[in-house]
């Protein structure tokens, strides 16, 4: 345990860390199953302490918008009741972790954790992130998971908005990289609007 570390007002923001944005996955990210030490790290580190962590989820339609056979820009990926949905197979999820579900309306696209809604046994509520973070009087939110230049980067930049001291977990997030250097331009756009980038001395791997 960090000693050393408040995490006192604190909670973990894991960003969809799910199959199909892993090596295999129809919507790979390159090296994207690497961050595994790292995120297990900070979960156990904030489950430890009695933190709240959070799971984001993309949990799509077979039709989203988003999706090549509907003029988006994305193959279809993370769709409902699919293996491509479900988390990276090693990730060990604490039971009293909050799951948010995100993109699940076909015509509505969200890359931000704060346009998803908590899902209590597969069941959405109406609960947003923003919301649910308040009532756990959580102050600051550390954030890691995939990827770094679109989901990473709208959480981050939708937390600071909401006036959450936010740190991004550098070694702990990976990039689609569409164009060279993605993810070093999504790094730099989230440390302008108020993020601190932090690398996490993770104990294993």
């Amino acid at each position: 345990m960090r000693n050393n570390l408040d995490l006192s007002f604190t909670a973990l923001i894991v960003v969809d860390f799910q199959n199909d944005f892993c090596p295999g996955g129809t919507l790979a990210v390159s090296e994207g199953d690497q961050i595994y030490p790292v995120v297990q790290d900070l979960v156990n580190e904030f489950e430890d302490r009695h933190r709240p962590i959070v799971f984001t989820r993309d949990y799509h339609p077979s039709n989203h918008i988003s999706f090549v056979n509907r003029g988006g820009p994305w193959p279809p990926h993370c769709v409902q009741g699919t293996y491509g949905f479900e988390f990276f197979p090693k990730l060990r999820i604490p039971d009293n972790a909050a799951h948010f579900f995100k993109g699940y309306l076909k015509d509505a696209d969200a890359y931000s954790g704060f346009e998803g809604c908590l899902a209590t046994n597969g069941t959405i509520t109406g609960i947003t992130l923003e919301s649910w973070l308040h009532s756990q009087n959580v102050h600051q939110v550390y954030i890691t998971g995939l990827a770094t230049d679109y989901c990473v980067k709208a959480t981050a930049i939708d937390a600071t908005r909401a006036g959450f001291d936010t740190i991004v977990i550098t070694n702990g997030v990976k990039g689609v990289n569409v164009s060279p250097h993605d993810s070093e331009r999504a790094l730099n756009d989230m440390k302008q609007a108020g993020a601190c980038l932090l690398e996490w001395p993770a104990r294993h791997g």
